[in-house]
């Protein structure tokens, strides 16, 4: 084997590049490439080199064969430095390609012209559009002609509602009415007044509020709570006496089964004495 060795200048002062190059075998005329630290260490391949380094110098355009540096890899990385260094300071870039929409009352939706040179340009929206969804009058109707059931297949009969209560719009009945109050009461957290405005009873398609009931605006007097009150007692009472019904009847089958056993014990007690 034949070996040559110089000085590298591409890296530090005191690094060396040595060369050897075999001269039979199979592998003859084929050489190798090594480099010596200033101390003699040996490395055999880049990464190697690299890792001994460290950050005392950028290895990624150098040519480990050669033991220079290649001049194009070294422009290109400048250049992406640059490249790279621009864009954090431009920030990130509107990627949103939508034209927003014409804020002008027309029934058509027309794209407008964004101007995107102008210190001051903000393109305004309305979040309450984005929030609140169309609702569709009347849609309490639907629930006409639904009734409930109970397990034997009877009809349940439904609430009587208190004559405060009056429907307002086409075709509202007594149960489109009582269908619209419980759908406001667990669809809605405001508290249920009614239709306020007096104009809805005269065209209920334009001065609708739809946030309420089917109803006309009405007032809970202090006789309609007193009366809710003894509703609310009277149920309670009813309810109160079916448990305690149910818990005497549980009270004797303990009784009535503690008493079969204890008759049982003493028939067996007698069939014993027998035997003996």
């Amino acid at each position: 084997m034949e070996k040559k060795r110089w000085d590298c200048t591409a890296l530090p002062k005191g690094w060396k590049m040595e060369e050897v190059t075999r001269k039979s075998g199979l592998s003859a005329g084929k050489s190798d490439v090594y480099y010596f630290s200033p101390s003699g260490k040996k490395f055999r391949s880049k990464p190697q080199l690299a890792r001994y380094l460290g950050n005392q110098m950028d290895l990624s355009s150098f040519d480990f064969r050669t033991g220079k540096m290649l001049m194009s890899k070294l422009n290109k990385n400048r250049q992406r430095m640059r490249y790279d260094n621009n864009n954090q300071n431009k920030g990130k870039p509107d990627l949103n390609t939508s034209l927003p929409v014409r804020q002008t009352a027309s029934i058509f939706k027309q794209p407008v012209t964004k101007v995107t040179n102008h210190p001051s340009n903000k393109v305004k929206t309305d979040p309450q559009k984005a929030v609140d969804q169309p609702r569709q009058l009347f849609w309490e109707k639907k629930l006409s002609g639904l009734n409930a059931y109970d397990i034997a297949e009877e009809l349940v009969k439904t609430m009587e509602l208190p004559k405060g209560l009056q429907g307002v719009g086409p075709g509202c009945t007594d149960k489109t009415l009582l269908s619209a109050i419980a759908s406001a009461l667990h669809t809605s957290a405001a508290p249920i007044t009614g239709q306020l405005s007096a104009a809805v009873e005269k065209n209920p398609g334009v001065w609708l509020n739809t946030t309420q009931p089917l109803c006309k605006a009405f007032i809970v007097t202090d006789e309609d709570i007193r009366k809710q009150e003894e509703l609310v007692y009277s149920v309670r009472k009813r309810l109160e006496e079916a448990l305690m019904a149910d818990m005497l009847a549980h009270v004797e089958e303990a009784a009535a089964a503690g008493e079969g056993d204890a008759v049982k014990d003493e028939g067996n007690a007698s069939e014993d004495m027998e035997s003996v």
